[in-house]
């Protein structure tokens, strides 16, 4: 292939996202959007503290947001349509990045000792995005659909979540659903800086600092609300 064509086609933003480079990068963008979605998500998700009238004019304010330039819930589904691609990206440049990596290293670590080295929230990075995923659908399910909750009702958040966290295996299942984000998040944060190139070992510390902040913010605000149901603080 010509020099030119090649250069090009790594020009194109398809071009770029088909090398490892650049399936790094997407993977760090998408994460950054996604990221940033959870961390606002739970912050939204306070005001249950705050009773059902906060909670549930957060939810609507949610669906009319952006009226009357817009209609009703349109910036609503803009937003699931942004978290949806970046999902996908990230799921995908995840998965060939995987491949990528195993086809680069065929053997198996070498002895216990090097597994060991290796971070837990990295090895395990896989499994709580599998975690994560399946989560998120039983969430849509529970909250936001309502099939999985039997007494949900339509555009009244506060009841739908305390009547959900009253069921111990619910409340169990997003404690440790998000004890898994926690996990990922950690690793997340941790390793995007490298990804988009913004490593240095002066900064190493900070990373650090920041992926633990991150994670106890973002895992320790949502565990917060099936505990707080559970145990009547709010209800």
């Amino acid at each position: 292939m010509p020099r030119a064509v090649a250069a090009t086609r790594a020009a194109h933003p398809a071009g770029i996202y088909s090398t490892a480079v650049g399936k790094k990068y997407a993977m760090a963008i998408s994460g950054i959007v996604l990221m940033l979605f959870v961390l606002g998500h739970m912050v939204g998700n306070l005001k249950l503290y705050f009773g059902a009238s906060s909670l549930d004019s957060y939810g609507h304010w949610l669906r009319v947001v952006g009226e009357p330039a817009l209609p009703k819930e349109a910036l609503l589904y803009i937003e699931r349509a942004i978290l949806l691609t970046a999902a996908v990206i990230h799921i995908h440049a995840a998965y060939v990045l995987t491949r990528i990596n195993r086809a680069a290293r065929p053997d198996a670590y070498r002895s216990p000792r090097d597994y060991v080295a290796a971070d837990f929230a990295s090895r395990t990075m896989r499994w709580t995005g599998v975690i994560v995923l399946l989560f998120v659908v039983f969430h849509l399910l529970d909250l936001t659909w309502g099939p999985a909750n039997p007494d949900f009702r339509s555009g009244d958040p506060y009841h739908n979540v305390v009547e959900s966290f009253q069921r111990w295996p619910v409340a169990l299942v997003y404690i440790a659903a998000n004890v898994a984000l926690g996990f990922h998040l950690y690793h997340g944060a941790w390793s995007l800086f490298q990804s988009m190139g913004w490593s240095h070992p002066r900064w190493n510390v900070w990373r650090r600092r920041f992926a633990i902040a991150f994670m106890v913010v973002v895992a320790g605000g949502n565990i917060s609300f099936p505990i707080a149901v559970l145990t009547g603080a709010v209800g």
